[in-house]
């Protein structure tokens, strides 16, 4: 007998294909308490002996904010963007809480071995999980963000409000890259490895360090060309979250914030919509077979 009173035997069958997408997040939501117990344990494991405790989720990316002033700001002369350290400071926040999710979801199934050979539980809880507990790390650090901004003179805008829209946006791909990329490391454990090259160059293709507007004018050869940036808008939805973002909190290196565009957002939102869709349903085709994998 398992968790929650279920047989082996009709845990095995609860896996199968027939089941609707209804009944799965149905008993997903019958189980939101592990996903709870999950994140908590994630980040008390996180910050157990540590000194900084949970303030580690702060310092972090303020250390990252100095070091990329320094480099980019000083050294490489991104000087003349204004506010350069709240400019970089609203790209690295949710591009840490991005890579990192991404980072630890790989392994959310292939790490959990134990857990899932011995109880039954939906498979989905553990990247969910992962996606969680990072976007409260993300969360904790964004009041230090809005304090550096105000003492930075820059104002926080109505436009601010749409945080939560555009949270959520990045939320729902995120998870939908983690499930795809969890299934993929369950069959090829190469994929952790891949991915660590793969976010390094991720990094750099996203507008973090330097202005969306850098790309207007380098055209990619692709049919009759097509400029950087839109590619990097299409191919690439960090790039499109983090450029909302700085709309919302920083403006742009000639104003003030302001209004998203709401027909980019929304495009946003759609491919976010479909990345979670695609990832979800190849990790419940593969998820029957993860004890056996594992």
């Amino acid at each position: 007998m398992s968790a929650h009173g279920v047989s082996a035997p009709i845990a095995v069958g609860m896996w199968s294909h027939e089941r609707s997408l209804a009944d799965r997040l149905s008993e997903l939501w019958a189980y939101r308490h592990l996903v709870r117990n999950l994140v908590i344990r994630d980040l008390k494991v996180r910050y157990k002996n540590s000194v900084l405790g949970f303030f580690w989720s702060l310092a972090s990316p303020l250390l990252m904010m100095f070091v990329f002033w320094i480099v980019f700001g000083v050294w490489m002369g991104q000087r003349d963007i204004r506010l350069f350290h709240v400019f970089v400071l609203t790209a690295i926040l949710p591009w840490n809480w991005f890579s990192t999710a991404v980072a630890g979801g790989i392994n959310s199934i292939v790490g959990n071995a134990a857990l899932i050979n011995k109880v039954y539980f939906p498979r989905e809880v553990l990247p969910i999980s992962i996606v969680l507990s990072e976007m409260i790390n993300f969360l904790l650090a964004v009041p230090v963000l809005f304090g550096i901004i105000l003492l930075s003179g820059s104002p926080l805008t109505a436009a601010a409000l749409w945080l939560p829209v555009i949270i959520g946006i990045q939320a729902t791909f995120t998870l939908g890259v983690v499930l795809l990329l969890a299934t993929a490391n369950v069959y090829y454990r190469d994929t952790t490895m891949i991915m660590d090259v793969a976010l390094l160059a991720w990094f750099f293709l996203t507008p973090i360090v330097y202005p969306m507007s850098n790309l207007a004018n380098v055209t990619v050869p692709l049919g009759d060309g097509i400029s950087a940036m839109r590619l990097s808008y299409i191919v690439n939805p960090m790039a499109s979250l983090i450029s909302s973002y700085r709309v919302v909190l920083y403006g742009s290196p000639e104003g003030p914030p302001g209004m998203p565009d709401l027909l980019f957002l929304g495009r946003t939102a759609v491919t976010a919509l479909i990345i979670l869709a695609i990832g979800y349903a190849v990790f419940l085709r593969h998820s029957g077979r993860f004890g056996e994998e594992v």
